[in-house]
Parts: C-alpha cells; sequence; structure tokens
C-alpha cells in the first residue's frame, strides 16, 4: 500500500481541487465530506478516470468520533503522509451583538476543533517519535483572519485567526519529529462558501477591493496547498501563504 493523504471538505470547492491535483496511481486520497454525497462519489470517479486512487469518506469534523471514524478509514488504505485540514464553515452574515451562542459554538467546533483533532490524529500517524515517517499538514486559513470581517463574519474570522496560531504553534511543536505544518490564507476566491453566507456574488461584488481587481480561482488556492505539501517545499513550516491577491 502506498502514501494516504487525508482532504477534510473535499467534495467541492478548493478541497476537491487540491485533489485533484494530488491524485497519483501510488497515492490514495481520503475524500472526506459532511452530507453532499453524490458530488464527493463524482470526483472520486473523476480521479479514477484520471489513473489516481481516491475513496469518499462521510464525516462531520464538528464531531470526534467522525474523526477518529475517518481516520481509521484511511489506515486501512496505507501509511498517512499528509492532511489538508480544509473543512469550514461560514454563517449567514451578522453583527457580533446578533450572533447566538449555538451558532459561534458551531463555527469553532468545525473551523478550530476540527482541526485541531485532525490534526491530532494526524501527528499520532506520523511523527518519527511515535513511529511514524514524517508527514504534511496544510491547514486553510482565511485573509479575514487579519482583515477581522466586521459586520460580517467576525466568528468566522475569529476561528480563522485562530487557525493561524495553530499552525506556527504546532509546526514548532513537531519540527524534530519530521512532520512540517503550515496554512494557506485564502483571500476572495469563487467557491459555494460564499452562497452558504447567504451571499452568492460576494466575490463578483468585492472585486474593487482587491489589488489585482478580480477574485481568486479554487485551483490557485491549491497549487499554494499542494507546493508546501510537496518536497519542493521540503525546509519551509511555521509559514502561512497569503493567496489574496495582495488584499
Amino acid at each position: 500500500m502506498g502514501d494516504v493523504i487525508v482532504i477534510t471538505g473535499a467534495s467541492r470547492g478548493i478541497g476537491a481541487a487540491c485533489a485533484r491535483l494530488l491524485a497519483e496511481p501510488d497515492r490514495m486520497l481520503i475524500i472526506n465530506y459532511a452530507s453532499n454525497n453524490v458530488a464527493a462519489e463524482a470526483l472520486v470517479s473523476e480521479i479514477a478516470k484520471t489513473g489516481g486512487k481516491a475513496i469518499a469518506v462521510q464525516g462531520d469534523v464538528g464531531s470526534e468520533a467522525d474523526i477518529l471514524r475517518l481516520f481509521e478509514e484511511a489506515d486501512r488504505h496505507g501509511r498517512l503522509a499528509g492532511l489538508i485540514n480544509n473543512a469550514g464553515i461560514l454563517d449567514v452574515s451578522q453583527r457580533v451583538d446578533e450572533m447566538s451562542r449555538s451558532r459561534i459554538s458551531r463555527m469553532f467546533d468545525v473551523n478550530v476543533l476540527g482541526s485541531f483533532l485532525c490534526a491530532r490524529e494526524a501527528v499520532k500517524r506520523m511523527s518519527t517519535k511515535q513511529g511514524g515517517k514524517g508527514g504534511t499538514i496544510v491547514n486553510l486559513s482565511s485573509a479575514a483572519a487579519l482583515l477581522g470581517a466586521p459586520n460580517n463574519y467576525v466568528d468566522y474570522a475569529a476561528s480563522k485567526g485562530a487557525i493561524d496560531t495553530f499552525t506556527k504553534g504546532l509546526a514548532l511543536e513537531v519540527a524534530e519529529e519530521g512532520i512540517r505544518v503550515t496554512a494557506v490564507r485564502p483571500g476572495v476566491i469563487d467557491t459555494d462558501i460564499h452562497a452558504s453566507g447567504g451571499q452568492p456574488g460576494r466575490a463578483e461584488q468585492m472585486r474593487a477591493a482587491i489589488p489585482m481587481k478580480r477574485e481568486g480561482s479554487a485551483n490557485e488556492v491549491a497549487e499554494a496547498v499542494v507546493w508546501l505539501m510537496s518536497q519542493k517545499a521540503s525546509y519551509v513550516t511555521g509559514t502561512i501563504l497569503d493567496v489574496s491577491g495582495g488584499r
């Protein structure tokens, strides 16, 4: 059995773009999805047609039980070599004084705790200190972590700020154990996440605020993620790479 890479939230958008770029005959991709089975299975079929290998595994990263099941499934297909912590949620545009506790809790359960627990399971398997052979973890942050997203998604921005700190801390913690930990901070990207936040046209509406005067694509972000996971980035850890058109 070959190397295994787990990609959370991979049925669409940036996660799916990463899967397409990483697909190889000797590598198994674990395509995690929360609810869109049709999209996940379609991606698995697409990868198979290009000679790659992938399986779809349902799981909500806001649930520790689902995360454990996800990594147990990954173990059945080979040695874990990488994790892309891509799964994340965005809620409707609100001010902080309008947000419910349940909204904020869910945001942090998925965007922060989910990434922590997935990384925990990955480190257990990849750390040379624990008998592994090393590997890579790439977290998905957001430019919102730097901008704050006032009057829109402060909870989302705060969750991504936590990811920035988590990336740096974990990278230093496991640097001697063969594991590199980095993150990508996308700006305004043309994906379905804007629709889930109640603003399907937001990417186009934001063009004037972006120095390059256009939104980015999921593939442009995925190219950065895949580079960070590759041996071309072998001396890079603790780094957060902005892919934001200069914003």
